[in-house]
């Protein structure tokens, strides 16, 4: 399905000592099955657009479509039940639960949507498993390794299959041979019924990408490859 997701003429203000244009009249279509970059300095808008993909944050003006439907922020209810079956996220500082097992931080994603505790943990478990955790199921984040924790973050995200990833920085706290393992293991997730969105400062990571999108003081300089 062409323009999965698709944002018209999106913008974003932030109002502190001043007005502070996060987003400049963003017009961009995401299609499945394919892996996207979104590059750029610091501040330039990258995060930004990947809260307003999530449905976390809302645009001062403009408006995005998912599935061909347009998105009603009022109807808060209704997006975070989309986001939980449909779209995972993965944040550069991990976001786990200090007093929870690497086991019950995944559960907790999936028993949000299902509400089926032994399901849910059986799903962890696989998920957990699937992206070589085995041994570190019960294990605390203070007990892992940044890599390990970033795995588990992955396995948060991807535990109700959902149709859209979105990624911020996923490399960004982490050493040269573990951003490449944790690097590694995104790219594998690319399926025909999925789309992958990852902000990166890295460009060999952004090169593996099918297109890349550059930003610069919230707005889309160019982009490299087919959307």
């Amino acid at each position: 399905m062409n323009k999965f997701i698709s944002l018209n003429k999106v913008s974003k203000n932030y109002f502190k000592k001043s007005k502070i244009k996060a987003l400049n009249n963003i017009n961009v279509n995401f299609s499945l099955g394919k892996i996207y970059a979104l590059i750029g300095p610091s501040g330039s808008g990258k995060s930004t657009l990947l809260n307003m993909l999530s449905l976390i944050d809302k645009p001062s003006k403009g408006s995005i479509k998912i599935e061909n439907k347009l998105i009603n922020y009022a109807n808060s209810d209704k997006n975070d039940l989309y986001r939980s079956s449909s779209i995972g996220i993965i944040y550069q500082n991990y976001n786990l639960l200090n007093d929870f097992t690497a086991l019950e931080n995944v559960s907790l994603a999936s028993l949000a949507l299902k509400d089926n505790l032994k399901l849910s943990e059986n799903n962890a478990k696989k998920t957990l498993i699937d992206l070589g955790l085995s041994k570190r199921l019960n294990h605390f984040p203070s007990e892992l390794s940044g890599g390990e924790n970033q795995r588990v973050a992955i396995a948060r995200a991807i535990v109700n299959k959902p149709k859209i990833i979105l990624a911020d920085e996923p490399t960004g706290n982490l050493d040269l041979k573990n951003a490449k393992s944790v690097f590694s293991e995104l790219l594998s997730l690319k399926r025909s019924n999925r789309l992958i969105i990852f902000a990166t400062h890295n460009r060999v990571f952004a090169d593996m990408s099918d297109c890349k999108i550059e930003m610069i003081d919230g707005s889309i300089k160019s982009i490299n490859g087919k959307l």
